[in-house]
């Protein structure tokens, strides 16, 4: 199965997303949203990379 999954898209999304609620944030709420949500990017590409690898390659 191919899918065309776009990482950096998904990131600019999730950013907008926390940049349109940073009103109702306190400043180290908003901070902490994007810290989370840089490891969950960091975590993602970790998990993307290597998907098409031959295993005992």
């Amino acid at each position: 199965m191919t899918y065309n999954f776009d990482p950096e898209r998904w990131y600019d999304n999730e950013r907008a997303a926390i940049d349109r609620r940073r009103r109702q944030l306190s400043e180290q709420e908003y901070l902490r949203q994007l810290a989370d949500l840089d490891r969950r990017y960091e975590d993602m590409l970790d998990r993307l990379d290597g998907t098409y690898r031959l295993p005992g390659g």
